[in-house]
């Protein structure tokens, strides 16, 4: 791989590792790069980002690069977003994942990803040595760029080519052989829209469910989100469930859940506080909620480093 670009304000040469048999020169501080591309060192691991185009932000949530000089092994909780993700495995992809408490075998994942919507936690085994690109996405992003009911995803993780066919494998491939990450955001942003702008379209009652939902961080109720729109109960569980992937109320308590998890990762943060602006009943409540989505206490949420839904274990 050739080199790519070095960050502008670097006082000293970028550090240089070795990756799939390529040089390939990196960051060696929080910065930008060309085409704003920004690069920040977090954790063990660097985050490349870019801001992506208007077209995409209706379906796109947000997308990142990933990579790591090191090969140490670790472990990640991954906890309900409301989202979809997908991971674009550019060296060592994980090696098991499982739903927590499963107790049904662990999935070996040989390569890229897609993990529907969760109602619980699932923990990812890394051998270490990542270079990937995250991608999360809206459900009905999802539900456009898969081109499938979003219902078959939830609480799955499928390999990306069981999605989007050999068409994956093959974008895999044109990213790892880029050096330059904003070539390599401008290949995935002209690959999405090309699938996006061709897939189909939720149904405009589900559309504006979703807005309900999200615009009220889960507190509002199913019945009152099935009158806005103008149809029975069972109808929008029915339409929603396929087009997003959870029911309307399971999507609520997801919502309720992740914005609860924001806030009290934030320095300050106040459980009383957090509970009544997230509309639980009581502490009682959130603390059950969290154990049920997360697998944990809110107090272990706020000490934990929390990075787009994943927490170190």
């Amino acid at each position: 791989m050739g080199a790519s670009r070095s960050l502008g304000a670097a006082a000293e040469p970028a550090p240089r590792r070795q990756g799939r048999g390529r040089d390939v020169q990196v960051g060696a501080y929080a910065g930008t790069t060309g085409r704003g591309v920004r690069m920040t060192r977090v954790g063990g691991r660097w985050r490349v980002t870019r801001p992506w185009p208007a077209p995409l932000r209706p379906y796109v949530h947000s997308y990142a690069g990933y990579w790591e000089a090191g090969t140490t092994p670790y472990r990640v909780r991954l906890v309900p977003t409301g989202r979809a993700v997908v991971v674009i495995s550019l060296g060592e992809p994980f090696t098991q994942v499982r739903r927590l408490g499963d107790p049904g075998p662990s999935i070996q994942v040989t390569g890229s990803l897609v993990a529907g919507l969760e109602d619980g936690p699932r923990v990812c085994d890394h051998p270490g040595g990542q270079e990937a690109i995250r991608l999360e996405l809206t459900p009905l992003g999802a539900y456009r760029l898969f081109a499938l009911p979003m219902s078959e995803l939830t609480n799955r993780v499928v390999g990306l080519d069981d999605v989007l066919g050999p068409e994956a494998a093959l974008l895999a491939e044109r990213l790892a052989g880029t050096a330059d990450w904003g070539a390599r955001f401008d290949l995935l942003d002209m690959a999405l829209w090309a699938r996006i702008e061709r897939g189909p379209v939720a149904a405009p009652e589900v559309s504006h469910a979703w807005r309900l939902l999200v615009r009220a961080g889960g507190t509002i109720p199913v019945a009152g989100i099935a009158s806005e729109v103008g149809w029975s109960q069972g109808h929008l569980v029915r339409r929603f469930t396929e087009q997003v992937g959870l029911t309307p109320k399971m999507s609520a308590r997801v919502l309720r859940f992740h914005r609860a998890m924001r806030l009290l990762t934030r320095e300050g943060s106040n459980l009383a506080e957090v509970t009544a602006a997230c509309g639980f009943y009581d502490q009682a409540h959130l603390n059950r909620e969290f154990r049920a989505l997360a697998g944990t206490t809110p107090g272990r949420i706020a000490a934990a480093r929390v990075t787009e839904g994943a927490l170190a274990l």
